[in-house]
């Protein structure tokens, strides 16, 4: 029973799936046939919760381990900030003008190749080092705390416009 529950909040697990939930949504931006706006409303809200919640209970729990590249885990972060960089244009220009424009299309891939090569080197990196260097409980417990923290972004309402706004100035 204990193994069931470790395996439902193992962090490496959660941060898998919300990647995978990510990858997605990028389909769905792209899509005519989705509804694009809403897809961006939803990952808005996701990137965000995601980021912050790995930078305040995942990634320095992280460091604290050997062989869990340090250097790496700082990387993740600055990535982050690129990401949501890239997620402001592309909201700036989704308030400013119409989803699926030329201008969207662009700031859309923008984000697309920022996230996903963000994703592709955590997976590589951090997530392997912490999935064979962590023990299941520890892994278990930063789970917990990410949702925890994650869910408390959401709560919040963190993917609107101007809370990006706010995070990417560091505010």
């Amino acid at each position: 029973m204990a193994a069931d529950k470790h395996e439902n909040q193992d962090v490496v697990a959660l941060i898998l799936k919300d990647h995978r939930t990510m990858e997605d949504l990028f389909r769905r931006m792209r899509s005519v046939e989705a509804n694009r706006a809403d897809a961006l409303a939803t990952f808005s809200a996701l990137l965000v919760a995601h980021g912050e919640a790995e930078e305040s209970e995942v990634y320095g729990a992280l460091k604290r381990f050997k062989d869990v590249d340090n250097e790496e885990v700082e990387h993740g972060a600055e990535e982050h900030a690129e990401g949501n960089e890239a997620l402001l244009a592309l909201l700036e220009v989704a308030e400013a003008s119409e989803v699926g424009s030329d201008e969207w299309d662009a700031r859309l891939e923008d984000l697309v190749k920022a996230v996903s090569h963000h994703l592709d080197e955590e997976e590589r990196t951090i997530l392997n080092g912490a999935r064979e260097n962590v023990p299941d409980e520890r892994r278990a417990e930063l789970g917990a705390a990410f949702l925890r923290e994650r869910e408390r972004h959401l709560a919040a309402g963190c993917g609107g416009i101007e809370n990006v706004r706010a995070v990417v100035r560091g505010a």
